[in-house]
C-alpha cells in the first residue's frame, strides 16, 4: 500500500521506519542462511571465508564438494531415502490429512474441537517426546528400524499441516455447490471428483509439500528410529557434523535451501489461484 500524499510527518516516519524495522528482521533471519551458499563454493576444505574468497578470486572458489555428493555413495544413498520416505509419507499424510479434514468441515460432527486438537497436536508436542514415544511404540511391534516405521512416523507429523490447509481452504468452500449436485442426480463419488476435489485441489497440494517438506527435513525422528539403512539426508549431515567435518554439508544445505524456495514459491502460486478459485482476489 503507497503512502498517500496528504501523510503528515508523523505517519511517513512511522511508514518507512516500519519498513526499515521489518528489514533488519529479515535479514537477521535470511543472513545466516545466506553466509552458507558461498561457503559451499569454497575450494579449502574449510567453514570460513578464505582470502581468495574475500578478494573474489576465482580459483578460490570450486564446485568440487558438490561433486562429491555425486561421488559419495553414503550421501547418495541418503538422498534417496529422503525422497522415497518423503513421497510414501506424504502420500499417507495427505490422504489421511484430506479426510480428517473433509470430516471436520461438516456441521453435524460432533467433538469437532476435541478431535481438531488431537490431530494437531504433533505440532504442539515438542518433538523429542514424539519421536521417544514413536521409539518405545514402534520397538514393540517391530517397526523400529525399518523404512515402513519410518515413513509412518513421518505421516504422523506431517498430517497436522495437511488438515490445516485443507480445513482453511474449505472455510469459504460454497456447499450449495454439492446440493445442486446431488439434485441434478451426481452421486458422493462423483460429486466429490467432479467438484469437491478441484476446488480444494489447491489447499491440498499445499498441505502435502508442506508434509513433504516436514519429512524431508526431519531429523529427530530419524535418530530415535532409524539404522544405518534408513539414514536420510538431515540424518547424514548430523552424521558429518559430529563425524568428519566437511564442507559437502555446505554443498547439501545450498541445494536444500534451493528446494525450499522452490517449494514455497509453489506454496505461494497455489494460495492466489486459490483465492482466485474463491472470490478472494481479482483476476
Amino acid at each position: 500500500m503507497a503512502l498517500p500524499p496528504y501523510a503528515g510527518l508523523l505517519e511517513r516516519t512511522w511508514y518507512y521506519g516500519f519498513r526499515f524495522l521489518c528489514a533488519l528482521i529479515l535479514l537477521f533471519l535470511v543472513l545466516p542462511i545466506l553466509i552458507i551458499i558461498p561457503l559451499s563454493f569454497n575450494v579449502e576444505p574449510y567453514f570460513s571465508f578464505t582470502p581468495g574468497m574475500l578478494s573474489l578470486d576465482p580459483d578460490a572458489y570450486s564446485l568440487r564438494w558438490y561433486q562429491d555428493i555425486i561421488d559419495n555413495e553414503q550421501w547418495l544413498h541418503s538422498i534417496k531415502n529422503s525422497i522415497i520416505i518423503g513421497i510414501s509419507a506424504t502420500i499417507i499424510a495427505t490422504g489421511l490429512g484430506t479426510v480428517a479434514a473433509l470430516g471436520l468441515s461438516r456441521a453435524n460432527m460432533p467433538f469437532k474441537t476435541l478431535i481438531m486438537s488431537l490431530l494437531i497436536s504433533p505440532m504442539i508436542v515438542p518433538l523429542i517426546i514424539s519421536a521417544a514415544g514413536m521409539y518405545f511404540f514402534y520397538s514393540k511391534i517391530g517397526l523400529a528400524q525399518t523404512y515402513l516405521g519410518i515413513v509412518l512416523a513421518h505421516a504422523a507429523l506431517g498430517t497436522p499441516f495437511v488438515v490445516i490447509t485443507v480445513t482453511a481452504t474449505l472455510v469459504g468452500f460454497d456447499q450449495s455447490l454439492i446440493r445442486a449436485a446431488h439434485n441434478l442426480g451426481a452421486d458422493p463419488t462423483t460429486t466429490f471428483f467432479k467438484i469437491t476435489m478441484p476446488l480444494i485441489a489447491p489447499g491440498v497440494i499445499s498441505g502435502a509439500l508442506f508434509a513433504f517438506i516436514t519429512s524431508f527435513d526431519e531429523v529427530v525422528a530419524v535418530l530415535f528410529l532409524a539404522g544405518f539403512e534408513q539414514r536420510t539426508v538431515p540424518r547424514q549431515m548430523w552424521a558429518g557434523i559430529r563425524e568428519q567435518i566437511s564442507p559437502t554439508i555446505l554443498a547439501v544445505a545450498t541445494l536444500l535451501i534451493v528446494l525450499s524456495i522452490m517449494l514455497l514459491t509453489t506454496l505461494e502460486l497455489l494460495r492466489r489461484r486459490s483465492e482466485r478459485l474463491r472470490g478472494l482476489s481479482p483476476g
